[in-house]
């Protein structure tokens, strides 16, 4: 992080604040890592310009927030390819689950690997999130399933946040699938999770919000309710994926802990959408999730935007039903198969995916004050994100005010 101040210009500006539009000529100034002033490049006080100790001209490329993957997976080891074969021969997600595949195939994997093997996993697929601008990046648990191996995986995500140029937030996710040791005793494991393993793990600094899967293999509100308690009780944030198979209340409860997000949403009502609005409870749309299970309902997006719920896009990454680490693809598919427009699908992975982290006055939008993490991209104009399918147009990422990623035309 430099304390010099910091001129970018010859950049258009996607600020994603909501209620403006795009700056065909902007500049932005930095300083401290942080954000001191965004507009028109030809409304920048002289006496500031004069103050940068540095200038770069970006030549007409883009810049944006840096992206925000509000919804991952990706501490994990082995794949699922054998199972996404079945799939594709007729066999249902909910169906391996049953049979002891899906979650716990991998939870068998993530617990025989060591620390340093996960490590070695999850490297390439932050790596290629970096790559494509993400400068926060949410990194759940969920694949252990006992204390040692959710610690691990946690272990892990913070890892990387201290290797890799982006901000790492976690989410334990325990009440990701019932464990082999708990089996026909989900309340037992709730109650173990709840009042056992959440505290430690909080207590090491490992945790930064909870989550739940709250659907027909996975746990039901009344369970979910019991760990958001705990949390509340810890004083962590809680988020939930809900309502991806079927409806079972878990927006609604959501909401009435006042979550951070709620994810997946296929199966949301026009209710639900108003009691997320009320809550301030972001949406998260997960479409490459979506696409790879060969679904076909889709999540309400009409009531949710009738509502006013922010909405979120997120990778998803995860070995399972999103194999993959492409935020940028998770935003061509909001597009073509959920329905957002192009400014609609970039404010979702920027401003939204902030709010899903509870980081709304910290990132994922271009104004003074906020953290000076943004993406510079080769483009002609911002509707082109949201267009490119499996093409990265980004030039360089900034986090903090500094080039983490790629190169910048650098003046004096």
């Amino acid at each position: 992080m430099s304390d010099r101040r910091t001129l970018w210009q010859g950049a258009g500006l996607f600020t994603s604040t909501g209620g403006v539009a795009p700056i065909a000529d902007g500049a932005v100034v930095t300083c401290a890592g942080r954000i001191e002033w965004v507009g028109a490049a030809g409304a920048l006080p002289a006496p500031l310009r004069a103050a940068c100790a540095i200038s770069h001209d970006l030549g007409g490329a883009w810049l944006s927030p840096g992206l925000v993957d509000c919804h991952t997976h990706l501490v994990f080891a082995g794949n699922r390819a054998r199972e996404y074969a079945a799939r594709l021969r007729g066999a249902s997600y909910e169906g391996l689950a049953g049979a002891g595949g899906g979650i716990l195939e991998t939870m068998r994997a993530t617990r025989a690997a060591s620390e340093d093997q996960l490590l070695a996993a999850s490297r390439p697929r932050l790596a290629a999130l970096c790559a494509e601008g993400v400068t926060t990046v949410e990194i759940k648990s969920g694949y252990g399933l006992d204390f040692a191996s959710e610690a691990k995986m946690l272990r892990v995500a913070r890892a990387l946040g201290e290797e890799f140029p982006v901000s790492v937030h976690t989410s334990f996710l325990g009440a990701h699938a019932l464990p082999p040791e708990f089996a026909g005793r989900a309340d037992d494991y709730i109650d173990t999770i709840s009042t056992d393993w959440l505290p430690r793990l909080a207590q090491a600094g490992l945790v930064d919000a909870v989550d739940v899967y709250c659907d027909r293999i996975g746990f039901s509100p009344a369970q979910a309710q019991r760990l958001f308690t705990a949390a509340r009780a810890l004083g962590l944030p809680v988020k939930m994926h809900a309502e991806q198979l079927a409806n079972l209340g878990g927006s609604q409860l959501a909401a009435q802990f006042g979550a951070l997000s709620c994810d997946h949403l296929e199966h949301t009502t026009a209710a639900d959408a108003a009691a997320l609005a009320a809550a301030g409870t972001v949406a998260v749309l997960l479409p490459v999730a979506w696409y790879c299970l060969g679904e076909t309902r889709r999540p309400p997006l009409d009531a949710l935007r009738a509502a006013g719920v922010e909405l979120a896009v997120a990778s998803d990454c995860n070995p399972g039903s999103a194999p993959g680490a492409s935020l940028l693809l998770a935003l061509a598919m909001a597009t073509r198969s959920f329905g957002l427009d192009q400014a609609e699908a970039l404010t979702a992975a920027t401003r939204g995916g902030a709010r899903a982290l509870g980081l709304g006055a910290e990132c994922g939008t271009l104004e003074p004050g906020r953290a000076a993490d943004f993406a510079i991209w080769n483009i002609g104009g911002p509707e082109e994100l949201g267009y490119w399918t499996g093409f990265n147009p980004c030039r360089a990422v900034v986090r903090a005010g500094e080039v983490v990623h790629g190169e910048v035309q650098r003046g004096h």
